[in-house]
């Protein structure tokens, strides 16, 4: 087991404070806070969440159960608006946004990847990576060139005419990982991309994540428990209680044997 340890940053990467980052800021939130009613009683998700994100990088989101990780995912992803504060995409107040707006934001400029795949059951891979081309206004023939392309990136092209049934895990959370690049997004939110998987498979969509992060230049941002993304990560983020415990750039995390925090 390893101990992990980091010293504050503020939320900030430690490059772009000693003015040596000139890297655009893709998404930026300023006093997130989230409250649900739930039976009567008032939960707060979030507790002023205040952050920004470069394009490029690669993100990993780390804290116990219940400590606001998939609310701050939803938030960031449009997917839920904040009970206060704001949320911004390249510079784009998300609260501004209409209906429409919206939906073409989430269509075009980012990519969701779940921890269950939520794969659909009678459709083969490349169906399932081209629905969302449909919604993207991607003509039929288009929309097949570029799925198959997108399996190959993904190391499935042999595999297009299967469904899920017929795949493996790791197999289906590629095909889920092709259908998050359908509309060519900058952002990939990534929730547990690993924890339905074995040590291999989960190695390898970590390799993956990578490549489309190094490659692709598509910035990265997951959830996890799995302490494997420390060696790929620019930043890890932790959330305790809906909030920021620290924010540390990968270099500045130490790792010892024995214990875990």
């Amino acid at each position: 087991m390893a101990a992990v340890t980091a010293e504050q940053t503020n939320g900030q990467n430690p490059a772009v404070a000693n003015g040596n980052d000139k890297r655009r800021v893709i998404i930026r939130t300023v006093g997130l806070k989230k409250t649900y009613l739930m039976k009567g009683v008032l939960t707060e998700a979030l507790r002023g969440v205040d952050i920004e994100i470069f394009q490029r990088e690669f993100i990993a989101v780390m804290g116990p159960s219940g400590s606001g990780k998939s609310t701050f995912f939803n938030m960031i992803g449009a997917l839920d608006s904040p009970s206060v504060g704001r949320v911004f995409i390249d510079e784009v107040d998300v609260a501004q946004l209409t209906a429409e707006e919206l939906a073409y934001l989430r269509c075009h400029k980012i990519g969701y990847i779940f921890q269950s795949y939520n794969l659909i059951k009678y459709m083969t891979a490349l169906e399932n990576v081209t629905t969302p081309m449909a919604f993207g206004g991607v003509m039929p023939d288009q929309a097949r060139e570029r799925g198959m392309s997108i399996l190959e990136i993904v190391g499935l092209k042999d595999r297009w005419h299967h469904r899920p049934i017929e795949m493996s895990g790791g197999q289906q959370q590629r095909v889920a990982i092709a259908r998050s690049l359908a509309n060519n997004p900058s952002v990939l939110l990534c929730d547990e991309p690993t924890a339905n998987l074995d040590l291999n498979t989960g190695q390898e969509i970590l390799e993956l994540l990578q490549r489309l992060n190094t490659e692709k230049g598509v910035t990265v941002i997951c959830a996890t428990h799995d302490h494997r993304m420390m060696n790929i990560c620019d930043r890890l983020m932790w959330i305790r209680d809906g909030r920021i415990d620290r924010m540390a750039d990968r270099s500045e995390v130490h790792i010892e044997i024995g214990t875990i925090e």
